[in-house]
């Protein structure tokens, strides 16, 4: 088993060469590696810079070159008196530890004029434009039997899971619209989940487009896999500048702006750090609370209508180059707002599948509470619960059950006997008091706002 990160995938049952192995391998030849040979060697000098004396396989592990190629380009740069060899560990010189000359410095500090990136050696644009379009051609196929296992702790109308399995496999975008509290962010983190389960992708840790650096993998969305020594075999020798993740996950609320999709460009270290829509590239992004955003939803919406039908969008370096890159990750879209006042006709025609996430009916209700009542171990009272509908539902005008409503009324009555040493019941009594302090009496709080109001 070959470990390389948190999750583990294993392999089909053959080995059949894998559509990226051609793009993803390994090579000693600078040349062949697709980027300016600038851009490496400046890479070198950063790295000698920074820790002052460097081994081959140091050179080898943060680059994520073969030590072959690392040993070439020092032999290159010691033959221009750039480098000097500070140690020999060994009767080759792949075992040799480097440090700058005087002359390598100025070298290594003009290297850091033009950019303070360090890490593995960027892949060009073409490359990940091209493994991007090979793996959403590949994606696993969800079965029902999945989706449903994965749902099964929710209760939703029958054929729910047809359309949220439809939308999955069709990688493009979904829009879960209905009232608040009924379960719409928890549905997107079972489709993260179910995506997250299947084959593993590739990306490079960087991308370099114009001689620019764009950093794209991101240690804190981007969960690296394991994956066994079999599924490895399909690549061949493979190039270390690619990371085997997970399908990503990227979850945004009211704090997304539209700066978060470009280009960042950081003027200290003079590098970019890919956008989100880029990093969510074979995976899934998630809009939650749509609508409530720093940025209006029409400014979401203009931004994305042209990316969500070609399913390709633009991004600009500072220099104003554009660069196109593949839109290829499930979009979804959750509100509890008014689709018609969120968004036109046309953005709506472009996402493919609409599905309401509704209230639950007395029946729908009932069978919630029975299972919360299990998950928190208070004894599930019938009389309690009809009081509950009669009382605080069917006798409101305005209030709705919720999904959510089951779990924080147990919760509430858990808090209240945990401090008064009662045992947890759902009693008429013990209803009454956990939605007194559970609810807000819209009607009430009206009058009261009404009749506090002071005119200046």
């Amino acid at each position: 088993m070959v470990a390389r990160g948190t999750g583990k995938f294993d392999s089909f049952g053959g080995v059949s060469q894998h559509p990226l192995a051609k793009l993803v391998t390994q090579s000693n030849d600078v040349d062949e590696l697709g980027v300016p040979r600038g851009v490496v060697v400046d890479l070198f000098y950063r790295l000698m810079f920074a820790e002052r004396e460097v081994s081959i396989s140091r050179f080898s592990e943060i680059l994520k070159v073969t030590p072959r190629l690392a040993d070439t380009i020092l032999a290159k740069m010691k033959l221009d008196n750039q480098v000097e060899v500070a140690r020999t560990g060994g009767l080759n010189s792949l075992s040799y530890v480097y440090r700058l000359t005087e002359a390598g410095m100025k070298q290594a500090r003009d290297s850091l004029e033009r950019s303070q990136y360090l890490g593995p050696v960027p892949v060009n644009i073409e490359a990940y434009n091209e493994s991007v379009n090979v793996q959403s051609k590949t994606l696993e196929k969800i079965t029902p039997d999945r989706v449903q296992k994965a749902m099964g702790h929710l209760i939703l109308p029958p054929g729910f899971d047809r359309r949220i399995g439809a939308a999955l496999n069709a990688g493009t975008s979904l829009f879960l619209y209905g009232p608040p509290g009924n379960g719409k962010t928890t549905i997107a983190e079972i489709c993260a989940e179910l995506l997250a389960g299947t084959e593993p992708i590739l990306i490079p840790y960087a991308i370099v487009v114009a001689g620019q650096i764009i950093q794209l993998f991101d240690p804190l969305k981007h969960i690296v896999a394991d994956v066994d020594e079999a599924w490895l075999s399909r690549f061949g020798r493979m190039d270390e500048r690619w990371a085997i993740i997970k399908r990503p996950s990227i979850m945004v609320g009211g704090e997304l702006e539209l700066s978060s999709l470009d280009l960042r460009f950081e003027p200290v270290t003079k590098f970019y750090e890919a956008p989100l829509q880029m990093k969510a590239n074979g995976g899934m992004f998630l809009i939650d609370d749509f609508g409530r955003q720093r940025i209006t939803p029409s400014e979401l919406l203009n931004r994305w209508i042209v990316p969500l039908e070609t399913r390709i969008d633009f991004i600009t370096l500072i220099s104003g180059q554009s660069i196109e890159f593949p839109f290829k990750q499930l979009i979804i879209f959750s509100t509890n707002l008014d689709p018609a006042e969120l968004s036109d006709d046309a953005f709506l025609r472009r996402i493919q599948i609409k599905v309401e996430v509704g209230s639950p009916d007395e029946k729908m209700f009932f069978d919630l509470f029975k299972i919360m009542c299990g998950v928190y171990k208070v004894e599930f009272d019938k009389d309690g619960f009809i009081h509950l509908l009669k009382n605080w539902y069917r006798n409101s005008k305005t209030r709705k059950m919720q999904g959510a409503h089951p779990r924080d009324i147990l919760k509430t009555i858990l808090a209240i006997c945990s401090y008064t040493g009662e045992e947890p019941n759902m009693k008429p009594g013990m209803i009454d008091e956990a939605c007194s302090c559970y609810f807000v009496d819209m009607e009430r709080q009206k009058s009261w706002a009404a009749s506090t109001n002071i005119t200046r």
